[in-house]
C-alpha cells in the first residue's frame, strides 16, 4: 500500500543503526502547553493566571568559561550555569483578577505605598510550573509530556503595556521572572534530563585531569 511509504519519511541513519521502517516521531508543538504559578500573589485560587497565558519562553542556561593557560594551548571548562530571565505575557481581563495577582506579587517584593521592603527571599519568592502537554481536552483526558519546574522565581519587570486607539487587540501584561534554578521532569514526575542523576564522572578512574 502507498501509506507504507511514509515509514520512510525521515532521516537514513549510519551503518546498522538504520532500520529499512523507522517512521518520524510527532514532534511536541508550540501551543500546546500550561503555566502553573505557585505561591504567586496572595488571592486564591491563581488558575486565572494560568487561562490568561499568552506565551511563555522556555528555561535558557548558559554556562560562565573558564580558560585555563599552559603551554602553547589554552584549555577550557565549564563554569558555574546561569539561567536566563523567562518572559511571561498574560491577557489582562475585565474583572482584574490578573492584574490584582501581578500587583499582589509586586507588594510582596516591595511595597509601594509604605515604601517597605520584603525582609527575605523567602517572603516573596513563587515557583513556575511550564508543562508540554499532548493536546487532549474536555472528555479526552490531557496528558503531560515533559514539565518544567522553575524554584526560586521573582518579578524583576512587569510591563503594563500602552493603549493603542488604532488597535482591536487585547490589553497584556509581559512578565519577566528571574529564577534560581530549573529541573525537567517526565510524565511520571521523575527527573529526567535537567536534574537526572547521570553521575558525576563518565569514566571509572577518576584521573584528575582537566580536559
Amino acid at each position: 500500500m502507498a501509506i507504507a511509504s511514509l515509514s520512510r519519511f525521515t532521516v537514513p541513519l549510519a551503518g546498522s543503526q538504520s532500520a529499512s521502517v523507522q517512521g518520524l516521531l510527532m514532534p511536541k508543538l508550540k501551543y500546546r502547553f500550561r503555566v502553573t504559578l505557585q505561591n504567586f500573589g496572595i488571592s486564591k485560587p491563581t488558575t486565572e493566571l494560568t487561562k490568561q497565558v499568552v506565551d511563555v519562553t522556555r528555561p535558557n542556561v548558559t554556562f560562565e568559561e573558564i580558560v585555563i593557560d599552559v603551554y602553547n594551548s589554552k584549555v577550557k571548562l565549564a563554569g558555574k550555569p546561569s539561567w536566563a530571565d523567562m518572559t511571561l505575557t498574560l491577557r489582562d481581563d475585565m474583572t482584574n483578577a490578573v492584574t490584582n495577582l501581578v500587583g499582589e506579587q509586586l507588594q510582596k517584593q516591595f511595597d509601594f505605598y509604605e515604601q517597605a521592603s520584603a525582609s527575605s527571599g523567602i517572603d516573596y519568592k513563587f515557583s513556575t510550573v511550564i508543562e508540554m502537554l499532548d493536546g487532549g481536552n474536555g472528555a479526552d483526558t490531557v496528558n503531560v509530556l515533559e514539565t518544567w519546574e522553575l524554584d526560586g522565581c521573582f518579578l524583576s519587570g512587569a510591563d503594563y503595556q500602552q493603549l493603542d486607539y488604532k488597535t482591536s487587540e487585547p490589553v497584556q501584561i509581559a512578565l519577566t521572572i528571574k529564577y534560581d534554578n530549573a529541573t525537567q521532569l517526565n510524565t511520571a514526575g521523575s527527573p529526567q534530563g535537567v536534574g537526572q542523576n547521570v553521575g558525576r564522572t563518565s569514566g571509572v578512574l577518576i584521573t584528575g585531569q582537566a580536559a
